[in-house]
Order: C-alpha cells, then sequence, then structure tokens
C-alpha cells in the first residue's frame, strides 16, 4: 500500500517561534508537516473524494486525505493523454496501454481489469527517505516516478498468468482473500517508462511555507535503456 516510509524530524518557523515538526513522507508522494509534540498539521489537510472500487463486496474509502501544502512532490494518477514515448508508435503503445486499465487518478483501487497506480509501488517517496536542513529550514526529499498496474487474478487463473507473466511482473496469491494479483511496471515495448521523466530527483521543500526552492534530475537509465538516456530523464533510486 502506499504508506509512510519516512520521519524526518524539523522546526516549522511560524511568526518567530520554531515550532517543533515531524515529516512524513509517503508513497503517495504527499508530505505531511505536523507538529510533533500534538501530530496537528502545520499545513492544512483536506478530505477528498477518491476512485470506489468496482469489486463487488469490496468498500474503498470515499476520501483520503491530501496535504494543501507542501504540493505533492511527484505526479499523481496518469490519464492516456499523459503517455510519454521515445518515438510516436512507443507514446501510442503506452497510451493505448493506459486506456485498457482503470486510471480514474491516484488512490484508483486494485481491479481485474488493471489498474494503473502511479505514484508506483516504489512511491513517490520510500527508501530515499528525507534529509533535514535545520539551518536553511529545508528538508531534501528523492523522489522515484515509475508508474505501475495492478491487476487482481481470480485463484484458478494465478498458476496460468504466473507461467505467462513477463519478468517484470510479481504474481502472488493472497491467502485468505478471494483474489491473487499481478503487479508490474507500465513500460513500453523499448523498456522505458510510459509516464514522462524525469524519473527519480531531489526536491528541496521550504519547511516555513511549503514551496519548492529547487529541484533537479537524480541517476542515469543508461544502463537499462536501449537509447542514449539524456541526464534529465534522471532515474529510480532507492538509495538515501
Amino acid at each position: 500500500g502506499h504508506g509512510a516510509k519516512d520521519l524526518g524530524q524539523a522546526v516549522v518557523m511560524r511568526n518567530g517561534v520554531a515550532i517543533p515538526a515531524v515529516i512524513q513522507a509517503s508513497k503517495t508522494g504527499a508530505m505531511f508537516v505536523l507538529d510533533r509534540d500534538t501530530g496537528v498539521p502545520l499545513f492544512p489537510v483536506e478530505e477528498r473524494a477518491v476512485p470506489g472500487s468496482d469489486i463487488a463486496g469490496e468498500r474503498a474509502s470515499l476520501t483520503q486525505p491530501f496535504p494543501t501544502m507542501p504540493a505533492a512532490v511527484v505526479p499523481q494518477g496518469m490519464r492516456p493523454s499523459d503517455a510519454w514515448g521515445v518515438t510516436p508508435v512507443d507514446r501510442r503503445w503506452c497510451e493505448h496501454r493506459i486506456r485498457s486499465l482503470r486510471s480514474e487518478g491516484i488512490f484508483t483501487p486494485p481491479s481485474m481489469r488493471g489498474s494503473v497506480v502511479f505514484p508506483g509501488f516504489l512511491g513517490g517517496v520510500n527508501w530515499g527517505g528525507v534529509a533535514v536542513d535545520r539551518p536553511r529550514g529545508v528538508a531534501i526529499v528523492n523522489t522515484i516516478r515509475v508508474a505501475t498496474i495492478v491487476t487482481l487474478l481470480s485463484p484458478d487463473s494465478i498458476a496460468e498468468d504466473a507461467r505467462n507473466a513477463g519478468t517484470d511482473a510479481a504474481v502472488a496469491r493472497q491467502e485468505g482473500a478471494p483474489y491473487g494479483s499481478r503487479r508490474e511496471l507500465l513500460r513500453s515495448p523499448l523498456g522505458l517508462p510510459c509516464n514522462a521523466p524525469p524519473w527519480g530527483t531531489l526536491i528541496a521543500l521550504d519547511l516555513d511555507n511549503g514551496s519548492v526552492r529547487w529541484e533537479v534530475p537524480l541517476g542515469t537509465m543508461s544502463d537499462f535503456a536501449h537509447v542514449p538516456a539524456p541526464e534529465s530523464w534522471g532515474s529510480p533510486s532507492l538509495g538515501g
């Protein structure tokens, strides 16, 4: 799931007063900045409507919390028009693939049709975590931007699906549940993500006002791409 993966201690200045804070960085790319003593958000958090489940008998939450600031540090949700490719054929393939799936924005539930999960399973923000520069009032965040797909499988189709799944796919039986699952990267025939680069960045967040001070691509896809990879593409990275 899109759980919180890192807690970074920080200080937020309000009207000349230093407020001890904690930053909760999530796989969704949402950054929750909370009062460290009370847990009260230091920037407003809104409950917003999110897509419902289309699986009979499953009830998904009608809303999820979204911080108004800082803004999400990665794109959330993906439409067919967001498809990207290094060639027109690659882009059209990605667009067609997205159209074939449930893709109704962030928190689209898993489905038997297959659902786009963007940010993907790695995040958002995940193993990279958060570093805090207290004197400058800045949080440095490592982001990952690669879309993924989750598909629910009936129990009698899991074994066959596992045999036919590509090397990117992870097929699992979910004990005690009526469905198994297949998780995979949303990649084009050339092996590159179907969402536009950069696929990894470093972001500096101003902790006092929630704005982005700067953002730069991080890493390279040269070892994975079948075409020359510009530095501007960045790369998913799991290091702190």
